[in-house]
């Protein structure tokens, strides 16, 4: 059954993840339909392999080779799919990349996802990890997803409560891990509607460029500038954007470490708990801009960890450990990557 299959071998992963880390995969497959999943999941000699989900690499951390099946989703398409009183919904296939679809629903005249414009990686890729930013969630604008379910071959869907979206999180970090393989993600866009401008950085870059009555667009540009301006391009430098989660701890411990440090940054939460600003505990520890080897810390942001060239996945890794023991010593918060490291 191989045969009919777009199977390759020793694969090199190096133009497939952000970081630019040199690794192979043992076998590889470009998937294109959700025809492609069901045949291997029938083929013995393949089903029975290790098993690996790939977007765009963007949220991916290879410590070395790959020892068993990449399959890579590259499904395509975007079409409006209904619309009721209240929402446009916008229907985008998993290989899509992310910015193109915000890019084409802003060309539809559709607003919702605009605060998260520029954010690297797939379509299929996001409600995994419920990406945000600005303001946003993606589960805010989240309607429905399908996806193979590999244990019984059946494609499943799910709606936003059965996603069960926390912050960086969803039901494919947990029960549905290793299980299933997003193949498209529905969205309901507003139709009336509303500007989030709830985050203080993207409201003064709106007033900077004289936008006191922002449209979608206007916040997409916004928006990208400040990515742009904060953040390496991976075309230029490795990186998979912001390496760890913003810690939320309980109010208690909050008020503790205030009382320590006084230019603490943190985020009150809906629970009454605080998200705390990971970036500024690192750069606290001295790490903002620091270089070990072939891995560093970025100069402009001390969240995202950055390969100068030629740094191994174990080099960054070795890192990131370094940077997470210096804040448990110093703060006692322990940080979370967000990658996943394979």
């Amino acid at each position: 059954m191989t045969d009919r299959l777009p199977l390759q071998c020793d694969f090199s992963l190096h133009e497939h993840n952000t970081f630019g880390i040199r690794a192979k995969a043992n076998a590889y497959i470009q998937v294109t339909s959700a025809d492609i999943l069901s045949e291997i999941r029938l083929d013995n000699s393949l089903s029975t392999l290790p098993r690996l989900v790939l977007g765009g690499g963007s949220n991916i951390l290879l410590s070395g080779d790959f020892p068993g099946l990449v399959l890579h989703m590259c499904l395509k398409g975007i079409e409006i799919v209904g619309r009721d009183a209240q929402s446009t919904y916008v229907r985008a296939a998993a290989g899509e990349s992310w910015h193109g679809l915000v890019c084409r629903t802003l060309e539809l005249g559709l607003g919702g996802l605009e605060n998260l414009s520029l954010i690297p990686g797939s379509v299929g890729a996001a409600p995994i990890q419920n990406i945000g930013a600005y303001g946003v969630e993606l589960k805010d604008c989240f309607h429905a997803l399908s996806a193979f379910d590999f244990d019984t071959g059946n494609i499943f869907t799910l709606n936003r409560d059965e996603c069960d979206f926390g912050y960086r999180d969803s039901v494919f970090k947990h029960r549905l891990a290793g299980q299933a393989a997003i193949l498209d993600v529905t969205f309901a866009l507003p139709r009336q509607w509303q500007p989030n401008l709830n985050y203080a950085e993207l409201e003064q870059e709106l007033a900077v460029r004289g936008k006191p009555d922002p449209t979608a667009r206007d916040i997409s540009d916004a928006v990208v500038a400040i990515r742009t301006r904060k953040l390496p391009d991976p075309a230029v430098i490795g990186n998979a954007g912001s390496f760890f989660k913003n810690p939320v701890v309980p109010a208690a411990q909050r008020e503790r470490l205030l009382a320590k440090h006084p230019k603490l940054v943190s985020y009150g939460q809906p629970d009454g708990s605080f998200k705390l600003a990971a970036g500024w505990l690192i750069d606290q520890c001295g790490w903002k801009g620091r270089r070990v080897g072939n891995a560093g810390v970025y100069e402009k942001q001390a969240l995202v960890l950055v390969n100068h060239g030629g740094a191994s996945g174990r080099e960054l890794q070795d890192l990131a450990k370094a940077i997470q023991a210096d804040v448990l010593a110093r703060f006692g918060v322990e940080l979370e990557p967000e990658p996943v490291i394979v």
